[in-house]
């Protein structure tokens, strides 16, 4: 393979990376907006589809491993496959964060939710835009851009917390919905990993430019 076909290369796997980004955001939105209105068939249906988003990920990743094994990549062209390896492996775990998701739909079937969904459908559009931002900072090998949105995080904490805060008064008011309001903290806690799993992202992108690991999401919560 020459150079240029080798930077090819390496510019493809940035693509397929974005397929898989956007793979994922449409699992976490169909997944919340399954949730609150109780569309039973379409969670079924994310439950499904997310094979496609690991066989993707396997898919990039066996790329990634061809490309280290017959290009024997040096310096940053190393630390841009790491990238993707490291990249790969958490938006297919927010994948099945969302498959998560629709699984808690599928276990409160037809049964009302306890409290109208606000805050959770904020979170996840948070998440979903703070993923957006990773991969397009990822792409434009945006150190500075990556930074910010590890601060970000404790925003998507604070609304984890709201949620938390306002279901516990709930069960406390009345213990017959303790089962139902815990299903819906499950649900945050998925989105709060979501963001989670975004910093992880930008951590990295600041790695494959500069050459040096650091903890970036230092969490106030």
């Amino acid at each position: 393979m020459t150079r240029e076909a080798f930077h090819k290369a390496l510019k493809d796997l940035e693509k397929e990376v974005l397929d898989l980004g956007e793979m994922v955001k449409k699992a976490i939105r169909e997944s919340v907006r399954a949730l609150k209105e109780r569309d039973l068939k379409r969670s079924e249906e994310i439950i499904k589809e997310d094979l496609n988003i690991n066989n993707k990920r396997f898919e990039i990743e066996e790329r990634c491993l061809s490309l280290i094994a017959t290009q024997q990549p040096m310096a940053g062209d190393l630390r841009v496959i790491a990238a993707v390896l490291s990249i790969i492996t958490d938006l297919e775990r927010m994948g099945d964060h969302a498959e998560g998701i629709a699984k808690i739909s599928l276990m409160i079937g037809k049964d009302p939710l306890v409290k109208p969904l606000i805050d959770v459908p904020r979170m996840a559009e948070k998440a979903i835009s703070m993923l957006d931002r990773s991969l397009k900072a990822f792409i434009e090998r945006d150190v500075k851009g990556a930074r910010d949105l590890c601060a970000e995080d404790d925003e998507v904490d604070a609304l984890y917390d709201q949620i938390y805060r306002e279901l516990i008064v709930l069960m406390i008011e009345n213990p017959k919905i303790i089962k139902g309001a815990t299903y819906l903290l499950w649900v945050a806690h998925n989105l709060e990993r979501i963001a989670d799993r975004v910093t992880n992202i930008a951590e990295r992108t600041v790695f494959m430019v500069t050459g040096r690991m650091e903890e970036i999401n230092v969490s106030k919560y």
